[in-house]
């Protein structure tokens, strides 16, 4: 394609992403560096028959005329970055330098709202983006395998969990998961302990979510990798038969190899999901046991005094983190790519 004609093609789509992706991006790291003005206050001495004394009151005046002048607040830098609400420079440097183990020291770190959502969220991307990677490829394979007249109706049954809204699919979960609710009382029964809740539990609490995780987006890996079986070269299949090679070794060494680009992109999006995971909090109700990134910066947002500066940070330490967990898959894409040429 001419580098002309590649422009104006590209053009709409660079547009696009100029305006609903770049200037967000660069909206956002500008407010996380301005902390909202501080109040003016005045001290008026009053006096009466019985003394003078001093009260100190707001000046809402000159409050309104500062915030007015100056909307994006006081600049601060990377104060914010820095505090103890997000990296806590000082506070990690308190505990390294006074835990006695590293039980302790990361006791201590899980004590701090930032990296307590951190440990959650890289939890939850890591252990379900390969489990849900897994369980689709076995839909898939499974599916692939029926016959015409069983596909329809298993296809149907598989992408359900991906046709509900992940805040109601959370919800249905959460009272499911009930003391009251079918899952609760089973779990209970297996346990020997009608005392036993789920909610109360930080582990099962976390252990649910994870589950909801993996339930909830397996279908979309079983569609990618279900779209990418009936691609798959049948001479090389018959080859492997002939060849006297099992069903495990066909998968392992034909089906897999063929579905490794899509198994890629898949972790890709996943990870990019998994990361900014925020309804099952929401819809489980585990602020006490399970917060995320995410989670903070609707925090910062909400309420009456909204931390705009705060929830600015946050959305900007999420989207290097999304970038740092991208970059090994795209330095492999990359690599893979040039070795094609």
């Amino acid at each position: 394609m001419k580098h002309r004609t590649f422009f104006w093609f590209f053009l709409p789509t660079g547009l696009a992403m100029l305006l609903f992706i770049a200037f967000p991006i660069v909206s956002v790291i500008t407010q996380s560096m301005f902390a909202p003005h501080e109040s003016v206050l005045i001290t008026v001495e009053n006096c009466d028959p019985f003394g003078c004394k001093k009260e100190t009151t707001i000046d809402q005046d000159a409050t309104r005329e500062l915030r007015d002048s100056k909307p994006l607040g006081r600049f601060v830098g990377l104060d914010v970055y820095l505090d103890r609400g997000h990296l806590a420079i000082n506070e990690v440097a308190e505990a390294w330098r006074t835990s006695q183990t590293m039980g302790d020291f990361w006791s201590r770190m899980g004590n701090l709202p930032f990296y307590r959502a951190l440990g959650f969220t890289l939890t939850y991307t890591f252990v379900c983006t390969p489990f849900l990677i897994i369980l689709g490829m076995m839909i898939a394979l499974a599916v692939n395998s029926l016959t015409k007249s069983m596909k329809g109706f298993v296809i149907f049954l598989s992408l359900l969990p991906f046709t509900v809204t992940p805040l109601i699919g959370s919800l249905v979960l959460f009272w499911m998961i009930d003391s009251r609710g079918i899952l609760g009382n089973f779990i209970s029964w297996v346990a020997a302990d009608p005392d036993l809740s789920i909610k109360a539990s930080t582990p099962l609490m976390w252990i649910a979510i994870i589950i909801w995780g993996v339930w909830h987006s397996a279908p979309f890996a079983f569609v990618v990798f279900y779209a990418g079986l009936q691609t798959l070269p049948q001479d090389q299949i018959e080859a492997a038969q002939i060849d006297g090679a099992t069903r495990w070794q066909q998968i392992k060494y034909v089906v897999v190899p063929h579905l490794m680009p899509l198994v890629t992109f898949v972790a890709l999006i996943q990870l990019m999901d998994n990361f900014r995971v925020f309804e099952p909090i929401v819809g489980f109700n585990a602020e006490a046991h399970a917060t995320t990134l995410s989670w903070i910066i609707f925090n910062d947002l909400g309420g009456e005094t909204r931390q705009l500066s705060a929830a600015s940070a946050t959305s900007v330490l999420t989207i290097l983190g999304v970038a740092i967990l991208l970059s090994p898959v795209l330095v492999r894409t990359w690599r893979d790519f040039k070795g094609k040429r």
